[in-house]
């Protein structure tokens, strides 16, 4: 019987299946309760799988609301111990670690004053928060390390006015093109992915005048603490050491460090040839998990468990439309990612076994006669129950689906099994409509690779515009989007190399790594033309900055690191794999801003870093020179 073999039972008779149609109205939780109690009021010796899309839904819900909870204590305490084992301060830590939960109230307390819901997004929020939230107070204490050394020169209130007027420019821009690159996120066709980005521009505003106006007045009347950082020391301190060792190296060997770059650059654009996309919500869990299991049996034994439809409209009963709805469901069996069919020809087809015999011409046929086929319906409904027919056709017979059931959960091939189906339905009047879930997942393949490119063209230039205001320059717009093009080519490589699909999660990333990447090379920038103008030629410069804006770039991007990697924890695969690649990202970004910009910057030596007296002393020698 082809309406139960490889549907309702296994081939080998080992599975059978249970299918259940859900009104509008049904609570996914409820469902499942009632159904295990069911289950322990009749037990029994068989081994019982759930699976479908209200199991699923019911699933990535429990399993959001444990990784909240999860991955933000976790984030708060790798976050704890970093800020101290980093800046050694009771106040180095209590401090950025304030405006962390201050931030986080105000981002997730927006969410249900918007009345959203939560989605696996929303996931990446509390995380995101604790890895960003902290970096302006980093920059702001290490500032006031760095100020606050013997002879102590300065008083609490004039450390105060020096952390805030010294740092309020570059904190301020690494904080706006933080909150561009979220709000890029509203380019993305995907609504949680939009709303994410609403509320993770919320929370970094939030940090950003947090950190510049609550820290330096807490700074100004809190006891001064012991001096972290030393002039005139004798041993200094490791990363002391390091950084003035990268200095060196990169002001005698810059052309070798641009060509590294380089070449490490197309290598990864190799990757970009082999990226995947993956809409597939089956691939959100670990391959042992029970809703993969689950997958995996209805896929190779229940014909699939997604489904696309063909709507046939017309007069059902006619005979040449219910025979172009069987030829259609025959070529659509043979493709190989369709393991079972349904359809009310087949249904027919089935009853005229049933009724005739084996070598009768109208046995395992379609009648040729209207009135032939209306008996049969006719029949049906005389000894059983018409509506089981209404899955597959309207009650006034005008219109019928052809349900096909895929047995893949590959994206890629759930897009050529739709282009398959459209070129084979093309220009046919009859077939009205093509829908369900498959079609749904392979439309989403195309929203994400829209939606990332999209929010990476807007984030990039808009950060780069951002630049070239705040240095009055197209260069430094144009310079400064160099370390975030190098990261952006090796993240999307190695995704490409290691089979590492753009979902739902991963689709996110550029926007989010652009607003933070940019970071490291903002204040690598500022501070490096604050060093040429106090006179210090290019090479000077160059080690100077990184003994200063170095150490709160290192620790600001370890910070962000730290951060993300609360992530890996997480149930769901796609937002492990975000964890790992914003690790990546942030880690090409950082050594994009310490080596490679540093190496252009000694190459090129551009004209917006250049010191602003050079322009004055030479009209000054001019004037001196006509008298």
């Amino acid at each position: 019987n082809d309406l139960v073999r490889s549907i309702v039972i296994s081939d080998d008779f080992t599975l059978t299946a249970l299918f259940i149609s859900l009104n509008k109205q049904a609570s996914d939780e409820k469902l499942f309760q009632n159904i295990l109690d069911l289950l322990e009021k009749y037990p029994g010796s068989e081994k019982v799988y759930f699976g479908g899309l209200p199991y699923l839904r019911l699933q990535i819900s429990r399993d959001i609301r444990q990784d909240l909870s999860r991955l933000m204590t976790i984030g708060l305490i790798l976050m704890l111990a970093f800020l101290y084992f980093s800046l050694k301060q009771l106040r180095g830590v209590l401090l950025p670690f304030l405006v962390v939960i201050m931030s986080l109230i105000a981002s997730l307390g927006l969410l249900p004053l918007l009345g959203w819901q939560v989605s696996i997004p929303t996931i990446l929020l509390p995380v995101m928060m604790i890895a960003i939230a902290n970096d302006y107070g980093i920059h702001l204490v290490a500032r006031f390390q760095e100020d606050h050394v013997p002879p102590f020169r300065y008083s609490k209130k004039e450390l105060a006015q020096r952390m805030f007027s010294t740092l309020f420019a570059p904190v301020l821009l690494t904080g706006l093109t933080t909150i561009v690159g979220m709000l890029c996120l509203l380019t993305h066709l995907l609504i949680p992915a939009k709303q994410m980005g609403i509320l993770a521009a919320w929370g970094v505003f939030f940090a950003l005048s947090a950190s510049l106006l609550l820290l330096p007045a807490l700074t100004s009347f809190l006891p001064l603490p012991r001096p972290v950082v030393k002039e005139n020391r004798a041993h200094k301190p490791r990363m002391e050491k390091l950084l003035f060792s990268t200095g060196q190296f990169i002001t005698q060997h810059p052309r070798a460090i641009v060509g590294v770059a380089g070449l490490v650059t197309g290598a990864a654009a190799i990757g970009l040839l082999f990226i995947q996309v993956d809409s597939n919500a089956d691939h959100y869990y670990r391959p042992h998990h029970p809703v993969v299991k689950a997958s995996q049996l209805i896929n190779s034994h229940f014909g699939g468990s997604q489904t696309i439809s063909l709507v046939m409209s017309g007069d059902i009963m006619n005979p040449d439309l219910l025979t172009k709805i069987d030829e259609y469901e025959k070529r659509l069996s043979a493709l190989p990612q369709i393991g079972a069919t349904m359809s009310i020809a087949k249904v027919t087809r089935q009853m005229t076994r049933v009724l005739n015999d084996p070598g009768d011409s109208l046995y395992d046929a379609i009648p040729s006669d209207r009135n032939a086929i209306a008996q049969y319906f006719e029949l049906y409904a005389m000894s059983g129950d018409p509506t089981d027919l209404e899955k597959l056709v309207d009650f006034p017979f005008e219109n019928a689906q052809i349900v096909t059931r895929i047995n893949t959960s590959s994206t890629p091939e759930l897009k050529r099994l739709v282009k398959k189906i459209e070129k084979m339905t093309a220009g046919d009047p009859s077939v009205t409509q093509i829908g369900g879930w498959g079609l749904i997942f392979s439309e989403l393949a195309d929203l994400l690779v829209k939606g990332q490119l999209l929010s990476l063209i807007y984030a990039i230039v808009l950060v780069s515009a951002l630049m070239m205001l705040l240095f009055r320059s197209i260069a430094a717009g144009l310079l400064s989007a160099l370390p975030l093009l190098v990261s952006i080519v090796v993240l999307f490589g190695l995704m490409g190399f290691f089979n590492i699909e753009l979902n739902i999660a991963t689709t996110m990333l550029s926007s989010i790594m652009i607003g933070i990447g940019i970071d490291y090379t903002i204040h690598f920038l500022w501070r490096y033309k604050v060093e040429r103008q106090s006179g210090l030629d290019y090479h000077q410069a160059v080690i100077r900055t990184l003994l200063t804006s170095g150490r709160g770039i290192t620790f600001n991007a370890f910070s962000v690191i730290i951060g993300f990697s609360a992530l890996m924890f997480s149930s769901f695969m796609p937002v492990r794999f975000f964890g790992f690649l914003i690790f990546i990202s942030i880690l090409v970004c950082f050594l994009g801003a310490l080596l490679l910009m540093p190496a252009v910057v000694v190459l090129l030596r551009p004209k917006f870093l250049e010191p602003s007296f050079n322009r004055s002393v030479n009209t000054m020698a001019f004037m001196n020179t006509k008298k």
